[in-house]
């Protein structure tokens, strides 16, 4: 999906969790583009990559997915492989793990929203909500994702999405 086309499906959405809790529609936006990959990877309107830690209610989905982590023995449902990466000094792992699933788009936007408010690891996070490249730099600190340069991506993606917005 090209960017313009990606902002104008899904920005009504993340203007609309913005206007509920003062999230910024921009980091919502940023952070669904990365990691749907702008929209092409959304199995289950899962746009935000938020894992479901118990896998056994009907509302996930097992996803293959990349991590990286410092721990050599990570227990995964499922680890494909596992190679360390000696620049990061990381392990790479591909693996299946449980993701949430929605019923449509606009409930994974609405809940990734309450997933920062009601989780207490993001509550420095919370407290810059409306400045997204704070926000970005609190969940990545608290290890939102495993990616390394997680926050940098993401304010290079919001950069792209202002561009594009009416």
């Amino acid at each position: 999906m090209k960017i313009k086309d990606f902002v104008i499906s899904y920005y009504p959405y993340a203007k609309a969790v913005e206007d509920k809790t003062g999230l910024s529609a921009i980091a919502i936006l940023s952070q669904a583009a990365l990691e749907s990959g702008w929209g092409e990877r959304a199995p289950g309107n899962m746009f935000f990559g938020v894992k479901d830690t118990d896998g056994v209610n009907g509302n996930e989905q097992l996803l293959t997915t990349t991590e990286y982590l410092k721990n050599p023995d990570a227990k995964f449902p499922k680890v494909i492989s596992k190679v360390f990466d000696p620049v990061k000094k990381l392990y790479k792992y591909i693996v299946k793990d449980y993701f949430r699933k929605y019923n449509t788009p606009e409930d994974s936007f609405n809940d990734h929203a309450v997933f920062f408010q009601k989780n207490k690891r993001y509550t420095q996070a919370w407290l810059v909500r409306n400045d997204y490249d704070k926000f970005f730099e609190e969940i990545a600190r608290v290890g939102y994702a495993t990616a390394p340069g997680y926050s940098d991506i993401l304010k290079t993606i919001a950069k792209r999405i202002k561009e594009n917005i009416r």
